[in-house]
């Protein structure tokens, strides 16, 4: 069952908090356009209200939340209603595919990479970036998770753990990027995009579907 409840009920909010933290938001954005690939038609699972999907040129989304869809149509997307665990496209449709903050929130992981990898085509890549629950504010996270109108009903994973959902779905050649290296209050501008993980709270992972030779 979508768990939509928060993202029909707060929208406002939602939107609020990429306001207040502008900062952190672009910090995000710099992570996932440094694995994005520079060309080809992309699909973001997970869309929301587009405010990733928008920036970074990706134009088809798909999201079971109305509301949502309402206002990253407004941004030009063409949002679909749907589920990460049944997506509505032909095998092989897309370039690449992105979630952002979206694997926490799904109802069967596994289901959900297995489906975003029927939709990609040979050697294309599926990029998820998520909050790293071995991270500070992962940490802080799980501590207040029932504190917060959304996290309430999150589910945070470490980078081992998402690698793992990853292979057990035929994904490999995994390249990572992070950001987010201070606490949200204390962040006053943009923050660098490294490699790797594990300094970073925010972590961005590029995996790529198997070419039929592989």
């Amino acid at each position: 069952m979508a768990k939509t409840k928060p993202f029909d009920l707060y929208t406002a909010r939602y939107e609020q908090w990429f306001e207040l933290n502008k900062y952190v938001y672009e910090s995000e954005i710099s992570a996932i356009q440094s694995l994005l690939p520079a060309s080809g038609e992309g699909l973001e699972i997970g869309v929301g209200s587009g405010l990733f999907a928008d920036p970074l040129g990706v134009r088809h989304g798909i999201d079971p939340s109305e509301r949502m869809r309402e206002l990253a149509r407004k941004r030009g997307i063409e949002a679909v209603d749907g589920v990460a665990e049944s997506l509505p496209y032909d095998d092989a449709r897309f370039d690449f595919a992105l979630m952002v903050t979206t694997i926490c929130f799904l109802d069967d992981t596994e289901a959900a990479l297995r489906e975003a990898y029927r939709v990609l085509k040979p050697g294309g890549c599926l990029i998820i970036g998520f909050v790293d629950r071995e991270s500070a504010l992962g940490k802080q996270y799980v501590k207040h998770r029932e504190e917060s109108l959304f996290y309430m009903i999150a589910t945070f994973y470490s980078v081992d753990e998402v690698v793992s959902f990853l292979e057990k779905t035929g994904f490999g050649d995994c390249t990572f990027k992070q950001t987010i290296f201070h606490s949200l209050r204390e962040i006053r501008a943009v923050e660098p995009v490294k490699e790797g993980y594990g300094e970073g709270s925010f972590v961005v992972v590029s995996a790529r579907k198997k070419l039929m030779k592989d």
